[in-house]
């Protein structure tokens, strides 16, 4: 929404004429500064789902005909990143903040590893979102939608600090299993429920209860994050298709249907409450797939459950394969259909574009890192204007591949148009890449083009000041 300041003067009329011209532009069909009423919000994330991992991400192996349809009808953003696994970019999506400003930089603690093989200390990590922070869901709430989240919070599941004290009128917490699994607050579960079913069934009578009123649905699945459980007739279903390149556990690929199945029903459920073309629905990742790891920790066998090609790494990395997801969004008439961004876009944008499709005030005092995705979501060639998006990350995160060593170590990272910059904090080395000429980032070109990586590190130490980011330290 476009939020106008004018003075009364003699031009008055000139000025309201221009807003006239300019508002049917803002969304064609369903802004609400045209139709009078706000779109329905709709966040459908998974967890640990790699970039290639969607039939139209270009997996040959996985089958996901819903979220194929959902890039159909709207518009496929190729160049979205998150962090490099789930808590920070949970914070970010919920806060509209890069991890410096809430302290939230992984899960437990940064110290990970073993103490003898970290030449850094680290700082300690937060895990829970400070209570400061507004949420997207307090935002969205004060502009009258009602709200609720199913599933992985990740931010706090305690007193204040759970979903229901931050803004979700409806809040049923559940992660660790997919069968078998606890909820907080304790509800009743049928027997046998397998997790993404089962949130997908709250999602649908969450629908049902306000399809008369604006709401924001926030359903955040488990899946497809380990353990790798997955009901039995889907694993025997790709037990039976050969792999496709690193695409090739049957388990994986059952899970990854079950979120697609999650997704197929809420659109259905839309389509049958005639909501579809009042409801924005957009589909992510928290991080990159578990898998990749022969392309970061060679020589190793042991790739992951799955594979991120041609992005290098996967989740705990900071190259593309750990922080690159899909983002998939539709609002009918709206949205184009079939249409594709390459803009770099980042977790931290989510804030402030439900805020503007809803035309809700942003809260004050709080800064947001992100931009709206509104302009690019009615133009996907459109331009956003930004400079740069960046990653601070001061720990460590174990290897999956190997008994000692490192998915990362402490590390910086910047995107500047086509070039990304990695800053190793332990040694100083520098990796730059051209991402149009080299996705898999294999020509680490910081010899080469010295002055381009000195650029771009000196932004990134600049950025970092600005947020106050904390440094890790060597051991004496």
């Amino acid at each position: 929404m476009v939020v106008w300041t004018v003075k009364w003067n003699k031009n008055f009329s000139l000025i309201l004429a221009a807003v006239a011209v300019f508002l049917p532009e803002v969304f064609a069909a369903g802004d609400p500064a045209v139709s009078g009423s706000p779109p329905n919000l709709i966040f459908i994330l998974a967890d640990d789902l790699g970039w290639t991992d969607l039939g139209c991400m270009g997996s040959k192996f996985y089958e996901t005909p819903n979220l194929d349809r959902l890039a159909r009808e709207g518009v496929v953003f190729t160049s979205f990143y998150a962090n490099q696994n789930c808590a920070p970019t949970r914070a970010a999506l919920m806060s509209g903040q890069y991890a410096p400003r809430t302290g939230i930089y992984t899960v437990n603690s940064l110290e990970r590893g073993r103490e003898e093989d970290r030449r850094m200390r680290v700082p300690v990590n937060q895990t829970r979102l400070p209570l400061d922070r507004v949420t997207i869901a307090q935002a969205l709430k004060s502009a009258g939608y009602a709200t609720a989240l199913f599933g992985k919070w990740h931010l706090g599941d305690e007193g204040e600090h759970h979903p229901g004290k931050r803004g979700f009128d409806e809040a049923v917490v559940s992660a660790q299993r997919h069968f078998g699994f606890s909820t907080s607050p304790a509800v009743e579960v049928p027997e046998g429920a397998y997790l993404a079913d089962f949130l997908t069934d709250l999602a649908l009578r969450f629908i049902e209860k306000n399809r008369d009123q604006p709401f924001f649905l926030y359903l955040s699945h488990f899946g497809v994050h380990a353990p790798y459980q997955a009901k039995v007739e889907l694993i025997a279903k790709y037990e039976k298709k050969p792999p496709q390149g690193g695409h090739r556990s049957a388990i994986y690929a059952a899970m990854i249907e079950s979120v697609d199945q999650s997704a197929g029903r809420i659109l259905a459920k839309l389509d049958e409450l005639k909501l579809a073309d009042r409801t924005m629905v957009i589909f992510s990742s928290d991080n990159g797939g578990v898998g990749g790891y022969d392309t970061t920790e060679p020589p190793s066998e042991r790739r992951g459950i799955t594979a991120n090609a041609p992005l290098r790494g996967g989740k705990g990395t900071f190259y593309e394969g750990g922080i690159r997801v899909p983002f998939l969004a539709r609002w009918p008439g709206a949205v184009k259909g079939g249409s594709s961004c390459d803009v770099p876009c980042i977790h931290v944008d989510l804030f402030p574009t439900l805020l503007e499709l809803a035309g809700a005030k942003a809260p004050p005092g709080q800064p947001f890192d992100g931009a709206s995705l509104a302009p690019l979501l009615r133009n996907p060639g459109a331009r956003l204007g930004r400079e740069a998006l960046y990653w601070h990350f001061p720990g460590y995160l174990e290897s999956y591949v190997h008994p000692r060593g490192w998915r990362t170590a402490p590390v910086g990272a910047i995107r500047a148009g086509d070039f990304k910059l990695l800053e190793f904090f332990e040694e100083g080395r520098l990796e730059l890449y051209n991402l149009k000429d080299d996705l898999s980032e294999t020509k680490n070109l910081a010899a080469a083009l010295p002055e381009k990586a000195n650029d771009l590190r000196e932004r990134l130490a600049a950025w970092r000041r600005s947020l106050g980011a904390p440094m890790p330290e060597m051991k004496n």
